[in-house]
């Protein structure tokens, strides 16, 4: 996946946390500067590297004294390896001042230059984090996302099945909503799935019935969490008599679904009259946090038998 890098993309989602400034370089903020493969987000920021070049090169202290200590003309020549060959930010950190001639070659060059008062280190890790979510795959699934009992629980179903009933329960029941309709999934490192809600659909629940809610406004902030890792999927499925009379009652019904690669378990929960699905979710969700530690009650009972 490519995408567009600009500048102006750089301060709008990274100036809010780290407190970027612009400095000097670039004419058209706006302009793109790289096409950006999403695969390669392992070098998209770091501290000053000249062998393994970062596209947004972080100058803190230690690389601020190390250029200073330099003699001038070999100063100049490490300045333009810097500016040059795919780079399309610089990052001075520490709250540093900035020298005339970094200013210099940012504007010959037409790269951007940017301080922040945060540490190199803070920099670096902040940055990386939020910009590898900028360029990572991304899948949205129908369903609401939850936090139920501390860990990230998908409810997924068919139209109407209930799965905003369900999640509205849970939620007077304690537990936070993260995305409603249609959570976005990204991977953040091996076999880790994190969800968010897209910005324009966060704190709002629509019930049918109801129409739209706003969550926060109703439940106060702690009903509201901003993302979380996806460690279960809950996919709601109605029940006739005759399938209710084939569920093995000792086993529960789980299998996998894959995301973006990624193995997530999946336990189905069966929809029908009666049943009080919030606190048929929170034993699914109590069970898998059992069997994820080694625990499970279906093989205990069996074992007892034998």
């Amino acid at each position: 996946m490519s995408e567009i890098f600009s500048a102006e993309s750089i301060i709008v989602n990274l100036a809010s946390k780290i407190e970027l400034k612009w400095i000097a370089g670039s004419e058209d903020p706006g302009r793109p500067l790289h096409e950006v493969n999403a695969s390669e987000h392992a070098t998209l920021i770091g501290h000053l590297n000249l062998i393994h070049k970062n596209m947004i090169q972080v100058i803190g202290k230690t690389e601020c004294q190390y250029l200073q200590n330099l003699e001038d003309g070999y100063r100049e020549k490490t300045l333009s390896q810097i500016f040059t060959g795919g780079t399309v930010a610089v990052i001075l950190t520490d709250g540093l001042p900035v020298p005339d001639i970094l200013a210099d070659f940012a504007n010959n060059y037409n790269i951007p230059l940017l301080s922040s008062e945060a540490p190199s280190n803070e920099v670096v890790d902040t940055a990386r984090y939020f910009l590898n979510a900028m360029f990572s795959h991304k899948e949205i699934i129908h369903g609401v996302f939850m936090e139920v009992l501390g860990i990230g629980v998908l409810i997924t179903g068919e139209s109407s099945v209930g799965k905003s009933e369900l999640a509205l329960e849970l939620i007077t029941r304690g537990h936070r909503l993260i995305a409603d309709d249609a959570p976005e999934f990204t991977v953040v490192g091996p076999g880790i799935l994190d969800g968010r809600s897209p910005g324009i659909l966060k704190d709002y629940m629509e019930v049918r019935g109801l129409g739209v809610l706003n969550i926060r406004e109703m439940y106060g902030e702690n009903a509201l969490k901003l993302h979380k890792f996806l460690r279960l999927i809950l996919h709601l499925q109605r029940m006739n008599i005759e399938d209710r009379a084939n569920i093995d009652r000792l086993q529960v019904t789980t299998n996998s679904r894959t995301i973006l690669g990624v193995d997530v378990p999946e336990t189905l929960l069966p929809v029908a009259p009666g049943r009080n699905l919030a606190v048929l979710a929170e034993a699914a969700v109590h069970n898998h946090i059992l069997q994820a530690s080694g625990r499970d009650a279906s093989k205990q009972l069996i074992d007892l038998q034998q």
